[in-house]
């Protein structure tokens, strides 16, 4: 502890393990500590059993007989998936930190609409085949596609008349005359946005978002969605052994007593009476709670079921979106479910996890709508959660404090967030390739062939 480094980091979040990662390979001194005895902190997955019907039900009861051994479990607080061509997938892949984690592929990604599921059509095929749109619908869909597809921000010639950086997204689909429901799985399940705001932004991003899905479904062919086995508890763990290789040091169970700041800025945290010094500092929203403001609250149920998801194919994994407009809300109702493939459930058993954004003072009746489609349920976990983000951003205190986990169901805006955290604290964008430079200088090119 009585060490000067040049970054602490405090909390074991996915957001801070993978900030504590990339900036040991940047070749600073970092220390990790972290409250809990676990990994994962707001991110962690719960195993066994046991201890989530602690943490929610409050009572420690035994676990039902049904739900085979309580150590099968390992049930995510926050339920995501990783885009296979997205920034998350890259940060892995330019870390190595795949060498600890095996993937599966989510099988399937549905829309809602009118009150029923559909496999989301991302591929001219499964547009032609999809029973979400008529004849004529399905046809005009397809020339989007090809065009989004055809698509190169460096290439004029690809604009078809449309400037990216001008043109809205309403007024795309309005070229391609594409009625309501297709706007809303496109928008909402294809560029996975949470509520309608894009429609009258330049369409370059949202563009930008649907090749990205579509090249993600095309290296794997079901859906465009990685799970790690085990759950996304792994995830922070493996970003703590690259800090690690790296010279980072870990530290878990540590109470933190104070964040000491002199003349406004940061210089060290005080743990058990002594204190470690640093000049940076990193750390969730429940470290420093007078520095960051709450922007909403998500509600979480994780249900447990005894069979898939009806009208999905039997699939083990799938993700369902409820975009807002199907069901009069501003923001969209996510379900992830995983099951005993995916080493998180005992045999024969499933985990729906169903999170939205907040809106009105009765959760409960909010995600209704997705509760139905999960019909019978075995047992299940409700929790809300308060969303937090900095009103620090750091410049003067040298305090990088994360924003709280979203209610997506994947990890583009958490990626976002690292991005900007690492661009405050280092003056720089956050450049993979460099990344990748530094490793090689460390290991040799040989090692990375």
């Amino acid at each position: 502890m009585n060490e000067e480094y040049d970054v602490i980091v405090l909390g074991t979040g996915l957001t801070e393990c993978i900030l504590s990662g990339i900036m040991s390979v940047n070749g600073k001194k970092v220390l990790h500590m972290d409250r809990n005895s676990y990994y994962g902190g707001e991110s962690a997955s719960i195993t066994p059993l046991e201890d989530l019907y602690k943490r929610w039900l409050r009572v420690p009861g035994t676990i039902l007989e049904s739900m085979g051994r309580g150590r099968d479990w390992n049930v995510d607080l926050i339920p995501k998936f990783l885009m296979a061509c997205g920034q998350l997938v890259k940060m892995l892949l330019y870390t190595e930190v795949t060498r600890y984690l095996d993937f599966k592929v989510i099988e399937g990604s549905f829309v809602y609409k009118g009150g029923k599921i559909y496999k989301v059509p991302s591929t001219e095929a499964e547009a032609l085949a999809s029973s979400l749109m008529g004849l004529f619908e399905k046809r005009r869909f397809r020339k989007f596609l090809v065009y989004v597809a055809n698509f190169d921000e460096n290439d004029a010639r690809t604009f078809e008349g449309v400037d990216p950086k001008r043109t809205t997204m309403r007024d795309i689909y309005k070229k391609f005359d594409l009625g309501q429901d297709v706007i809303d799985f496109t928008g909402h399940a294809l560029a996975l946005y949470r509520t309608d705001d894009y429609l009258d932004q330049p369409c370059q991003e949202t563009i930008n978002r649907i090749k990205l899905y579509s090249e993600s479904l095309a290296r794997y062919g079901k859906s465009p969605y990685l799970y790690p086995l085990y759950g996304l508890g792994e995830l922070p763990q493996g970003f703590a052994r690259l800090s690690a290789i790296y010279g980072g040091t870990y530290m878990l169970n540590k109470p933190i007593e104070e964040i000491v700041v002199e003349n406004g800025k940061v210089v060290g945290v005080k743990s058990e009476g002594e204190i470690a010094r640093c000049k940076q500092l990193i750390c969730d929203p429940s470290y420093i709670p007078d520095r960051v403001k709450k922007v909403g609250e998500v509600i979480r149920v994780i249900c447990i079921l005894n069979h898939p998801i009806k009208n999905t194919n039997d699939a083990n994994s799938c993700q369902i979106i409820i975009p807002q407009n199907q069901v009069n809300r501003k923001s969209d109702i996510y379900i992830c479910m995983i099951s005993s493939a995916h080493n998180v459930a005992a045999q024969g058993k499933y985990i729906a996890i169903v999170s939205t954004t907040v809106e009105t003072n009765e959760p409960e009746k909010e995600i209704k709508p997705a509760m139905d489609l999960l019909e019978p349920i075995e047992q299940k976990f409700e929790g809300i959660s308060d969303l937090f983000s900095p009103s620090d951003l750091g410049r003067e205190s040298q305090i990088f404090i994360s924003r709280s986990y979203d209610a997506t169901t994947h990890f583009e805006t958490t990626c976002d967030d690292i991005k900007d955290i690492y661009k405050r604290m280092m003056g720089s964008e956050f450049d993979f390739e460099e990344m990748k430079r530094k490793k090689n200088d460390i290991y040799g090119e040989e090692e990375q062939q």
